[in-house]
């Protein structure tokens, strides 16, 4: 027979009582997400480090940039995964906590809308990196690290966000994250709330002059951002950012 684990799990409650005390853990939720957007506001008024350095990176389309990585968009994010000899599971798979990780990675198309671009950085040959990615389904930009930017950048033996913005062709770095940090990563919001715009709505505490619109007028299906503006759809987030407002959220 099945032996079971004793638990000593929470007592059985009402719906009345169960409500209350969801009512009394939200307030404490509620307090965590504005001390988050706080954090994340402070975050935009770091300081930005240029990048002096000429690095260079392989990609599928061979010799890249750092400048190359952001695609002509302004913000850049670059994930450092392992997945190179000496890593576990090479050469079938990269490290399993990146590939954790980048099973979490959503639509890019959302990412791509707010001028900001993920890629994926790692010391493995492009032949295996588009290997990799064919098995496990996975559409982010991949490239191979072939200097320094790895020790230079704090992901040499540890893997991490490093995160960046572009002026002209000047490149700075504004943000890093590692560690358990990389752990709430994957979401559209997490990587925008990393960056020194944020997530560009006017809800924000933001700087002055960043560029921010409506709440709620920008998302779209992944798959229709070509398509432009939807008149329809803006009268749609319009009620629901009255809504929001009135709301308190």
């Amino acid at each position: 027979m099945t032996k079971h684990m004793t638990m000593k799990t929470p007592p059985i409650v009402s719906r009345q009582e169960w409500d209350a005390a969801r009512e009394k853990m939200l307030v404490k939720e509620k307090a965590t997400l504005r001390a988050k957007d706080a954090l994340a506001a402070e975050r935009r008024r770091m300081p930005w480090m240029e990048v002096d350095k000429a690095y260079v990176f392989e990609g599928p389309n061979g010799k890249a940039s750092l400048l190359d990585l952001f695609e002509g968009r302004r913000q850049l994010i670059v994930y450092r995964a392992f997945f190179e000899p000496g890593v576990y599971g090479w050469p079938d798979h990269a490290c399993r906590g990146c590939s954790l990780g980048a099973d979490q990675v959503g639509h890019l198309a959302h990412l791509n809308a707010r001028n900001t671009t993920l890629a994926y950085a790692s010391r493995a040959p492009q032949a295996d990196i588009a290997r990799l990615k064919a098995r496990m389904g996975w559409e982010m930009p991949w490239y191979t690290i072939t200097d320094s930017f790895d020790k230079d950048f704090g992901v040499d033996e540890w893997h991490g966000h490093n995160v960046f913005i572009h002026d002209g062709d000047r490149v700075f770095r504004t943000y890093f994250i590692n560690s358990r940090g990389d752990e709430q990563m994957g979401t559209v919001w997490s990587y925008l709330d990393a960056t020194p715009l944020g997530r560009q709505e006017i809800w924000e505490d933001s700087p002055e002059g960043y560029p921010q619109t409506p709440l709620y007028s920008w998302w779209n299906w992944h798959d229709n951002y070509e398509a432009g503006a939807d008149k329809k759809w803006a009268e749609v987030a319009a009620a629901g950012e009255a809504a929001f407002r009135d709301k308190g959220e």
